[in-house]
């Protein structure tokens, strides 16, 4: 059955209460609340209804109503309305980059953690690498008589390194001989088509080198599925402690962020401008309490990557969501001159 104009301010006006509160709404605060006059019985007679459509809930010490997730479902999707940035949030979003580093994960890394400080939720920023990202620079450092540090460079600025220890003594002649045959062969190469076939035809073309130089090409295929793979950065776990209506699954809430496959199958979007996932709708049983919200960054013009935040469910989502579009935005630029830079 769909809701009445009446009922769906009411509705909306519930919400945007218990979202500044905390608290059950009553029939006569919410009197307040409406632009509208209508009478405490009908206000009561509305709320009923929308309590046995499943829209509300009742705390059993309260005679007041909270949302229920589908109540903040139809909120979201039918009756919010975001409150543009002023001037000054986007001077405050702006502020929280650090521009002087252009390391790219590391412009990632300070996001997450600049996000988190900013909405007090925890937050995730992740990278997607782009098809065209190519290997730009395969190099190997002597580090001491039998240990180098293989260094790839990536055409979109990005930068991994790995170190191996060799049964061989590291010389001058050595090294110049394998970054010539390594940039050779690689430097150009597409990162997503360097293969475990492409690299054992490597080590066969080496002949004699083959035994001493292997593991470095396999450091090299490590190398190249490491950034391949992208970059999840979780930042500010612990704020989630704050929210006593987290406090039963905020454990396991915390164990579960740290494991990357869940974070990388949670925060993954396609073709949506933001997505908010309310509470049991969440696949995990840690989630149960919390919204996961979040949105894309373009670097390039191209999908690179998304910005999101895990928070109780009552977080301002009219507020949330442009303050989010607006970071990953400047994200997305940033990484862009970033990209461009390396170019």
């Amino acid at each position: 059955m769909k809701l009445s104009e009446r009922k769906k301010a009411i509705l909306a006006a519930i919400v945007e209460t218990y979202i500044q509160t905390g608290e059950p709404v009553g029939s006569k605060l919410l009197a307040t609340k409406l632009s509208f006059q209508v009478s405490p019985a009908t206000i009561r007679s509305d709320m009923a209804w929308l309590f046995e459509m499943g829209y509300l809930e009742q705390p059993h010490t309260s005679a007041g109503r909270v949302p229920s997730h589908l109540g903040f479902r139809e909120y979201i999707d039918s009756l919010m309305r975001c409150k543009p940035l002023t001037q000054d949030e986007r001077r405050e979003i702006d502020s929280l980059f650090n521009v002087r580093n252009p390391d790219p994960d590391k412009l990632l890394e300070d996001a997450a953690e600049a996000l988190s400080d900013y909405t007090h939720c925890a937050t995730v920023t992740s990278s997607i690498t782009p098809k065209t990202v190519r290997i730009r620079r395969v190099e190997m450092i002597a580090a001491g008589q039998n240990t180098v540090v293989i260094l790839m460079i990536a055409s979109n600025g990005v930068i991994r390194n790995k170190i191996c220890r060799m049964d061989f003594q590291v010389t001058e002649k050595l090294v110049e001989f394998f970054n010539k045959f390594a940039n050779a062969r690689l430097g150009g190469m597409n990162i997503a088509t360097v293969s475990t076939n492409y690299i054992n035809s490597l080590s066969i073309v080496l002949g004699e080198y083959s035994r001493i130089f292997t593991p470095l090409l396999v450091a090299i295929f490590e190398l190249c599925k490491e950034i391949n793979d992208g970059q999840y950065y979780l930042s500010g776990g612990t704020k989630l402690l704050e929210y006593n209506e987290l406090n039963i699954l905020v454990r396991d809430l915390l164990t579960m962020l740290e494991k990357r496959d869940i974070l990388q199958s949670l925060f993954t979007l396609e073709g949506e401008d933001f997505r908010v996932i309310i509470g049991k709708e969440n696949q995990s049983m840690e989630l149960a309490d919390s919204s996961v919200v979040m949105t894309p960054y373009n670097v390039g013009g191209e999908p690179a990557g998304t910005v999101g935040l895990i928070g109780p469910v009552r977080i301002d989502y009219a507020k949330i969501i442009p303050h989010l579009e607006y970071f990953a935005k400047t994200l997305g630029d940033l990484l862009t001159d970033t990209f461009e830079l390396h170019q």
